[in-house]
């Protein structure tokens, strides 16, 4: 993305996935911004995610890394696999009989 940095800044929500430690960093992060941090790295000083730790001081939310979207991921991965078994099993899954 040409210039993040502006565009990133403006933004009420920002929800980082690229896979790269910090790019988004503090002063990038508007104030009160609500930042979703879904990256997960891999680095000599442990797993950190997209955005650089020390945004929290400006967001008004900072989804940890990890255990902050990953919990929800799988809940919400659990909830479709029963979803899908119910219907599956249940009267929409031989119509007509």
């Amino acid at each position: 993305t040409r210039d993040l940095a502006a565009k990133v800044s403006r933004a009420d929500v920002i929800v980082a996935a690229v896979g790269v430690p910090g790019i988004v960093r503090p002063e990038m992060v508007k104030e009160g911004a609500a930042v979703i941090d879904v990256g997960i790295n891999r680095t000599e000083a442990g797993l950190v995610g997209d955005v650089d730790p020390a945004a929290a001081s400006r967001a008004g939310l900072l989804t940890p890394v990890p255990g902050g979207v990953g919990p929800m991921t799988i809940a919400m991965l659990l909830r479709s696999t029963v979803r899908a078994a119910r219907y599956r099993t249940g009267p929409l899954a031989h119509p007509g009989v």
